[in-house]
């Protein structure tokens, strides 16, 4: 098969073989931007299939149906779990008679809560993630899965955006997609996919920082990224909705903006201090100078210089006490990983 070519905004992504495609993104510049240094293999034993519902009575029995005849195909062992997020339809009631174990809350807690309290009642170690409303096809599971024993997480970019209100979501995914590309120093195809395969011991990781509202897909991408953790890209189509949507493009955006810089500011301090430190003194020193070639020095000036100066060193104080809590959660997986081998051992010899 000859090598097909789909772009991405600022990215290229090539299909290559034949049956099984290959996927890699690179930058403007040709240069790799998906971290892909080899990790320990995951043995995917089963799928636990997660799907947040709200209002998504006209499409959830399709989802269900359609994951469920490709995990088949593909013959991994599985379940299905609905987290209807209190709908006032029929979501649970349909999810239930199609087969589906329907988790319901009791109120509308959002998206992110939904796909938390699944994870939580997971019996298997990969957690898959779709949408309830059909958007996302069930094509792809082979390659998905499949990358998941070499990746800490498997996103499904979408290759085009088809949701309601598009030129709004596109211009405003977009813009948050370039920051967090420019904050996480890497090109993201996709920030806030909803189709994703992720082993269950990283979800729980990160589980403190995780939102309850639409912006939870985004927080966990940049949560693996920024931690130099393994996450693969797989190109997906994607479908209108059926339904109505709960995108709200003022409130949503305001969020998926406060997550990118929230996440990037826990765990990678100066990539958000340091430009903004960078700015102020280059402005303050501008002014100043120009101030003493006229003999009138504003205090304007001396106060954008000093206010750079302490963005800087908060920064790095910032910055220290995250390589602190890394270093202290890098022992902490180290303990956890020599109590699991001694356990192991003991297990054998008995």
């Amino acid at each position: 098969m000859a090598a097909a070519k789909v772009c991405f905004t600022g990215g290229r992504v090539f299909f290559r073989g034949t049956g099984v495609f290959s996927f890699s993104v690179d930058d403007d510049m040709g240069n790799p931007t998906i971290s892909t240094e080899t990790t320990e293999e995951f043995k995917v034993e089963g799928i636990s299939l997660v799907i947040p519902a709200y209002r998504e009575e006209l499409a959830i029995v399709g989802v269900i149906e359609e994951y469920r005849q490709m995990l088949e195909q593909l013959g991994y062992a599985y379940e299905i779990i609905v987290v209807d997020d209190a709908s006032p339809d029929r979501t649970g009631e349909l999810a239930l008679k199609a087969g589906a174990r329907v988790i319901r809350h009791t109120a509308n807690r959002g998206g992110g809560a939904a796909r938390k309290t699944g994870i939580k009642a997971a019996r298997w170690d990969a957690v898959l993630m779709t949408d309830g409303d059909g958007t996302y096809p069930a094509d792809a599971l082979g390659e998905i899965i499949g990358r998941l024993r070499h990746a800490h997480m498997v996103v499904g970019a979408r290759v085009a955006e088809k949701g309601t209100l598009k030129v709004i979501r596109w211009t405003a995914k977009w813009l948050i997609r370039r920051l967090a590309c420019f904050l996480a120093g890497t090109h993201i195809p996709d920030l806030n996919s909803g189709l994703r395969l992720v082993r269950r011991d990283l979800a729980l990781r990160f589980f403190y920082l995780l939102p309850n509202g639409h912006s939870w897909v985004s927080t966990i991408t940049l949560c693996a990224l920024t931690n130099d953790l393994r996450v693969d890209f797989v190109p997906v189509s994607y479908r209108p909705r059926q339904g109505v949507s709960s995108f709200h493009p003022i409130r949503d955006t305001y969020n998926y903006f406060l997550t990118v810089v929230r996440t990037v500011t826990y765990f990678n301090p100066l990539k958000v201090f340091m430009p903004a430190s960078l700015l102020m003194l280059v402005v303050g020193a501008a002014t100043l100078v120009h101030g003493v070639i006229r003999g009138d020095v504003y205090e304007s000036s001396m106060l954008i210089t000093i206010a750079g100066l302490l963005t800087f060193f908060s920064g790095l104080l910032a910055d220290q006490n995250a390589r602190i809590r890394n270093e202290l959660e890098h022992h902490r997986q180290a303990q956890q990983h020599q109590e699991q081998l001694l356990a192991d051992k003991l297990e054998k010899g008995k």
